[in-house]
């Protein structure tokens, strides 16, 4: 079984507006170093995207990917794995809380490669994923 990386960051904006910008896949090319190309190949009744193909590159980390998401208001979006090159599991999801007008967004993920990976090695990579997507989404939300 996976072992779930979960990290938190607080923004300085309200949940909608967070949740805005997790929403605009087709944005994040422009503030996702690591996104190439971003689709939405399928929209719920809400008009949020509820599949999604990626294509990242991340130096010595390359993939081709499909999500489906689930969303739950501004609080939470939550994704898994349709199908993938390298990964053979994604779960993931944003939790948003709002605290005095700011956001802590709380971003917990958990990934099985189809190649074969030390965990040690693993839990470093997750938590520079972490780390990169909460600091880039912080950036980009307060501008």
């Amino acid at each position: 079984m996976a072992d779930q990386s979960t990290q938190s960051i607080v923004v300085d904006a309200p949940a909608a507006d967070v949740m805005a910008v997790i929403a605009d896949f087709p944005a994040y090319p422009q503030w996702v170093a690591a996104a190439k190309q971003v689709e939405v190949l399928e929209t719920g009744p809400d008009g949020r995207a509820t599949r999604v193909h990626f294509v990242l590159d991340a130096g010595a980390v390359k993939d081709d990917y499909v999500l489906a998401y689930t969303w739950e208001d501004d609080r939470k979006v939550s994704w898994n794995l349709v199908k993938g090159q390298m990964q053979k599991r994604q779960e993931g999801s944003y939790t948003l809380a709002e605290r005095d007008g700011a956001t802590e967004v709380t971003y917990a993920i958990t990934i099985d490669l189809s190649i074969p990976m030390l965990g040690m090695i693993k839990r470093k990579a997750e938590k520079v994923i972490l780390d990169t997507a909460l600091k880039e989404l912080k950036k980009r939300v307060e501008g």
